[in-house]
């Protein structure tokens, strides 16, 4: 097996041994997930180099996924300045690490009635830092490569399988958003 499958199976045992229950300890999971990242960061970006160089847009790539209790880990491409729209993760818990590059991460607050958000802040993320939300109907957030010219790698651990999700926009008026209903796609599965 090549070393940075052995990496990556490494980080997906991590994610299983502490993705157990509706809320699980993320600062735990982070903090083993970051020092595997650290130790083996080399040989991660080695080995995921070709998802760098692909050019095929933002991608989601499967590590792995266990249904009981539901856990999935991915590996998602974000091509040079990519930004996504604000939103949801279905209600589920997850943490997301920079394994390559820098990303940034604005969290947003939905309001009541699903439709008003406001913006609770933002996070950084370089190589083996991490962010995290907690399972709840009203986290959303956007991210984006800080990269101009690089395709960022990042790690992401959801408490289920993210199939469906919704995305915000904002509408004519400040304050009014349309929701999106949306599908994840995923690029291909990476064997760990």
């Amino acid at each position: 097996m090549a070393r940075h499958m052995q990496h990556l199976k490494a980080l997906r045992d991590i994610a299983f041994d502490y993705g157990v229950g509706d809320h699980p300890d993320l600062a735990s999971m982070a903090r083993d997930l970051s020092r595997a990242v650290f130790q083996h960061r080399q040989s991660i970006n080695d080995g995921l180099a070709d998802l760098r160089t692909r050019d095929q847009g933002f991608e989601r790539w499967l590590v792995a996924q266990r249904s009981k209790p539901g856990v999935s880990v991915l590996v998602m491409a974000w091509p040079a300045n990519y930004i996504t729209p604000i939103h949801d993760h279905g209600g589920l818990w997850g943490l997301e690490l920079a394994l390559h590059g820098a990303l940034e991460v604005e969290s947003w607050d939905r309001g009541a009635d699903g439709k008003a958000l406001r913006q609770t802040g933002r996070d950084w993320l370089g190589p083996g830092d991490a962010t995290w939300f907690d399972a709840d109907d009203s986290h959303a957030h956007r991210c984006r490569n800080l990269s101009r010219q690089e395709t960022a790698l990042t790690l992401h651990v959801y408490g289920g399988d993210l199939a469906q999700y919704f995305t915000y926009e904002e509408a004519g008026k400040s304050g009014q958003w349309l929701v999106k209903p949306q599908r994840s796609a995923i690029a291909g599965q990476l064997y760990a």
